[in-house]
């Protein structure tokens, strides 16, 4: 299949195009690489460096390069930044999906695979997480992502749009060519490793006092390379018709705690916490329910440890002491 990537070169997007590849299809990236690197994206993939918002230039990119299906990875992600530019993360999120979507129609491309977010559920009721508990977000990110998952409705039900929304959780993990690099970095699993190897001094350690087993927020973290396995089964299931899945491990999730302790493990290194505030709209416990996709799609996590999960973005950071080099080896188009 030929298949666009938009955000290709961003953490998740830049591992599922390294996926797509392993299986045989052809893949082209577009990405402003405001966030994204284009030295992740694998030898032999054009890059399409654009915003979505330049209608004309992905419209003629979809046709130039004959693709038959999107995966849409584009966003901005950020919770607190969120709070404070909603315009931004309206105008990336929701009116450059719309553009997306408006492109991809005038080119006559009609399947979807969407990269949503647990943030969607907001503070939910109960744990697990279901795909029919109310969605409630607390935050422009979560909102954003969930005003774009209402328009794939309607642009199904008026043009024929074949979708399918994941809404993952705490990715994390790394494979030996693609591992999380953002700056500023604000995820939990990066933050620690950077401690380990000397590029900061202490990890904060929001609120200690939650109702949890040992005082701190439990999540549910998903080894990178199952998310990508995950849109790889959801393209194969487009013909289905349109559907929304959670992508986790489910279990009893991991503690910020117990992610720490793990981490000191594997890298050998102490990692000092400092103890502050709990911030606002962090719930105790989010873990969620992947029944759903595992009964339908056949989809199962197969990196289901911490160990494994820390242990493999310990090894890309030791790989990559420099982070990506920025010496793209890929062609760069405009159509």
């Amino acid at each position: 299949m030929r298949i666009l990537v938009a955000g290709g070169a961003g953490y998740i997007g830049s591992v599922i195009t390294e996926q797509l590849v392993e299986e045989g299809h052809r893949v082209v990236v577009l990405d402003n690489l405001s966030k994204g690197h284009s030295a992740s994206i694998p030898c032999g993939v054009d890059l399409i460096r654009c915003d979505l918002i330049q209608a004309d230039l992905v419209e003629k990119a979809l046709i130039h390069h004959g693709i038959e299906a999107v995966v849409h990875m584009a966003a901005c992600s950020l919770v607190g930044e969120s709070a404070k530019q909603p315009s931004r993360y309206y105008s990336n999120n929701l009116t450059a999906t719309l553009s997306l979507l408006d492109s991809m129609s005038r080119a006559g491309v009609r399947k979807l695979v969407f990269s949503s977010t647990a943030a969607v559920y907001g503070e939910p009721d109960r744990q697990p997480i279901y795909e029919d508990d109310p969605t409630s977000p607390t935050n422009t990110y979560g909102e954003t992502k969930l005003a774009a998952e209402r328009a794939l409705y309607w642009y199904s039900s008026a043009y024929g749009f074949r979708y399918i929304s994941l809404r993952y959780f705490n990715a994390a993990g790394a494979t030996a060519l693609c591992g999380e690099l953002h700056e500023p970095e604000t995820h939990l699993i990066p933050l620690i490793l950077q401690v380990a190897i000397g590029r900061r001094e202490s990890i904060p350690l929001y609120g200690t006092d939650y109702k949890t087993r040992d005082g701190t927020c439990i999540r549910d973290y998903v080894h990178v390379r199952d998310i990508g396995h995950a849109h790889l089964r959801a393209l194969e299931a487009l013909e289905g018709g349109n559907a929304t899945y959670n992508v986790g491990c489910g279990g009893e999730g991991y503690s910020v705690k117990e992610v720490i302790e793990c981490a000191s493990r594997i890298t050998g290194k102490d990692i000092p916490v400092e103890v502050l505030e709990r911030r606002r709209g962090d719930p105790a416990t989010l873990i969620a329910s992947s029944s759903k996709i595992e009964t339908e799609l056949g989809w199962k996590p197969q990196f289901q440890s911490l160990e494994e999960i820390i242990g493999s973005a310990w090894a890309w950071n030791l790989s990559h002491p420099g982070g990506y080099s920025e010496e793209s080896v890929h062609d760069e188009h405009a159509t």
